[in-house]
């Protein structure tokens, strides 16, 4: 009987520890929850000078991390921390982040802006940011992007803080440039997409 107790017990420790193991988050999930302070649990920032990175393409947050480690991206936080993660770890978090599902800040917008602004998105932005922004292949997702996020990145873009994109200065720069209005009206109208 005592010898029954014993095996009954060791095989309900294994089928416990077993479904614990189960359960353990991956080294990406991991990694990833060092980025939750600014940027939410899965990449749903809750600030709205931080971009949602859940449901992002991981060759773009790859990309975004490299510049920020290299330099060529300025950043007063980004820099430093894109510093201490390999290759191999930035790759992981990016594909962790791919996978969530993407979710779009709530934030208040101006409807005479959404409406001018989706006439530029469709004019020069809609080839890459399809669906309103909704789907990039090799770009980020604008829909649903706090205001203040997408503001700053103009400005970045502008003041040659951040490096543009090609395509993006062709369309942005190249066709005439955006004045401060057109740019206020997209930012609205990607805000206001879910």
């Amino acid at each position: 009987m005592r010898l029954k107790l014993l095996v009954a017990l060791f095989a309900g420790g294994v089928v416990i520890s077993g479904s614990a193991f189960a359960h353990e988050p991956s080294q990406a999930a991991m990694l990833s929850n060092t980025c939750n302070g600014c940027h939410g649990t899965d990449g749903h920032s809750a600030g709205p000078n931080m971009p949602n990175l859940g449901g992002v393409p991981s060759n773009y947050i790859v990309e975004q991390m490299k510049n920020f480690k290299s330099g060529e991206r300025k950043s007063s936080i980004m820099g430093r921390l894109a510093k201490a993660y390999s290759d191999d770890e930035i790759a992981a978090m990016a594909s962790f982040f791919s996978t969530q599902k993407y979710k779009g800040a709530e934030q208040p917008t101006d409807a005479a802006k959404v409406t001018r602004g989706k006439e530029i998105h469709k004019d020069r932005c809609e080839k890459c940011h399809e669906d309103g922004g909704r789907v990039a292949a090799d770009e980020g997702i604008l829909a649903g992007q706090w205001k203040e996020y997408m503001e700053i990145t103009f400005k970045e873009f502008r003041a040659k803080n951040r490096p543009m994109p090609k395509k993006m200065a062709a369309k942005i720069e190249g066709e005439g440039p955006l004045n401060e209005a057109d740019i206020d009206a997209l930012v609205h109208f990607y805000a206001s997409q879910k």
